[in-house]
């Protein structure tokens, strides 16, 4: 276990070579209930984490970020937590976590866990001892417990909206049995909202982070990061003409976003730089582009998701708007920005772009949606070597190396997202099938006995590990390769000078993307491209493709790395 020590001015130089990994850091996200089972229960857990831990560096990540491994119900995959300071049994120990820490810094990676500070399980002894207590007692001021409205208090404090649908508030039977105050919860009903205003959830959360920070960890994502802080009075959302609560078109609902939360941060970030190694914040913020500065100032966050670049659709200005956008935004601040296609709570870009361009996803991928699997994954491929070649810093989150696609044909009895329960939507469990390791093996390498808490789909054998390493032209070869070079290139070099150029002249369909030595081209159009019509391209030595040339030609939704000379 690393224990804190004050941060001496040798300390300093010695570490003074290390300084900022972050910056431009590939950092993979496990999701630990479907990485890897070591026990046979079908649900992933560390030791299972540990063990594949060399899959991620030989990858050529620098990090790893593990989503909620601690004592939860599992209500919303493991974000909602009943104790930040253990381990959940379906998951192992808390030895069990201090040697994944250990051995991820063997291998040369650093380790991001996730904090989750907007809100708790409903299990969590400080909710429960809530329940318990009287209105208005300091116990209940943990939460964001309100009377309700109405002649007896028989409607909500207001007219808010759960993330997960319905209502965001749940009325409390009170000890005596009556009817009693509200508490809010802006995801699921079993995830009270802290309350923020209350400096001794500011005090619970600083002995968390240091509680992680002493036992190693490199940093924390933090999830929902713009939410801790609702608005004073708790105002009403907008409604439309039938009285029902929305959000304005490029806004976020009114509890999202408030300045409040940059005070948390400030310091959040104070604890942070008194520990050696240069520890990180990275915050998942879905907020308009604008208040992305707020989050990443010098005192404040290291860095915030740029979510845009994972929206954008396959289309050349889309693609020109979620690249220069962030750049310029978080040059403001002199933050790096950050690279992500796909995670936990989205659909897998592998599936995504086998869609046109203009198709609009639901909450999740729906039975009756049926991409074109070809296109989709030809598309990934190329949208994956545009991110890598950027300057900054890239996520990539488990299996996408594999080209791992949406999985819709999940049986509705078998999906646990709180969102699907509550309103039927599809979710994201699709996302969250457990990985392939070995074709040949029970649940494809994933649990020795075969056990797999979601049902993985036939095509996963043929896209497991072990049949695409060493293979020339994989999925999994090809992010490799990329990551090889990116590293040996320094393509996510983002200091003083570093600029990512669009360049002009090329043929309609085509983007040109010049960075460091690399000139990037990604021909979203139908039909190949010779390499001698494009500006620069005739004599470039092509670095890697995403699918193999013809003859001098790019061929359609493909993307190559060109030499600059």
């Amino acid at each position: 276990m690393t224990q804190n020590a004050p941060v001496t001015a040798d300390h300093r130089a010695t570490e003074q070579a290390h300084r900022q990994w972050w910056r431009d850091a590939v950092v993979y996200q496990v999701y630990p209930r479907s990485f890897a089972d070591s026990d046979g229960d079908g649900m992933g857990d560390l030791p299972g984490i540990t063990a594949r831990l060399p899959h991620i560096a030989e990858l050529g990540a620098d990090a790893v970020w593990l989503s909620p491994f601690y004592t939860s119900p599992q209500n919303d995959g493991g974000y909602d937590v009943a104790d930040y300071r253990d381990v959940d049994p379906r998951f192992g120990t808390l030895a069990d976590a201090d040697e994944l820490i250990a051995r991820a810094h063997e291998l040369g990676l650093k380790v991001v866990v996730d904090i989750v500070p907007n809100h708790s399980s409903s299990e969590h002894v400080l909710f429960q001892q809530a329940l318990a207590a009287a209105p208005g007692s300091p116990e209940r001021e943990m939460y964001m417990f309100r009377e309700g409205r109405g002649e007896h208090g028989e409607l909500p404090p207001n007219n808010w909206q759960s993330i997960f649908h319905g209502d965001a508030w749940t009325r409390v039977t009170e000890a005596d049995g009556t009817p009693g105050q509200w508490y809010l919860h802006l995801f699921d009903t079993t995830q009270p909202d802290f309350n923020w205003e209350n400096p001794a959830v500011h005090e619970l959360f600083a002995d968390v982070l240091r509680f992680w920070l002493d036992r190693g960890a490199d940093g924390f994502r933090v999830d929902v990061a713009h939410g801790m802080v609702k608005p004073e009075g708790l105002p009403d959302s907008p409604v439309d003409s039938e009285g029902m609560a929305v959000v304005p078109e490029g806004e976020v609902p009114v509890y999202f976003d408030n300045d409040g939360v940059h005070a948390i941060y400030r310091e959040w970030r104070a604890i942070l730089d008194e520990y050696p190694g240069e520890r990180m914040m990275v915050g998942e913020a879905w907020i308009p582009e604008a208040s992305m500065p707020k989050y990443v100032r010098p005192d404040e966050m290291h860095q915030v998701f740029n979510f845009g670049f994972l929206q954008s659709r396959w289309d050349v200005e889309a693609f020109q708007h979620a690249i220069s956008e962030p750049l310029r935004l978080a040059d403001e601040v002199g933050a790096p920005t950050t690279w992500v296609l796909s995670n936990h709570d989205v659909i897998r870009h592998a599936t995504r772009y086998g869609f046109p361009p203009e198709h609009r996803f639901g909450e999740g991928l729906s039975r009756q949606e049926h991409p074109d699997a070809q296109l989709g994954l030809a598309r990934a491929r190329a949208a994956t070597l545009l991110m890598l070649a950027l300057p900054g810093s890239a996520y990539l989150y488990q299996g996408e190396e594999l080209g791992l696609p949406e999985v819709a044909d999940i049986p509705d009895e078998l999906r646990e997202d709180p969102a699907h329960k509550r309103a039927g939507v599809p979710g994201r469990d699709g996302c969250r099938v457990p990985l392939p390791w070995q074709a040949d093996a029970p649940a494809f390498g994933f649990s020795p006995s075969g056990e797999s808490w979601l049902p993985q789909p036939e095509v996963f054998g043929v896209l497991a590990a072990d049949r695409q390493r060493g293979v020339e032209g994989s999925t999994l070869e090809l992010y490799r390769e990329a990551l090889r070079l990116r590293r040996e290139l320094h393509l996510g070099a983002h200091g003083a000078g570093d600029r990512v150029a669009f360049v002009e002249g090329a043929p309609q369909g085509v983007l040109m993307v010049e960075h460091g030595p690399v000139l990037v081209v990604v021909n979203t159009t139908d039909d190949p491209v010779e390499l001698q019509t494009l500006p620069r391209g005739a004599d470039a030595e092509v670095l890697l493709a995403s699918a193999p040339l013809e003859g001098e030609a790019i061929v359609a939704d493909s993307a190559v790395w060109l030499g600059r000379g």
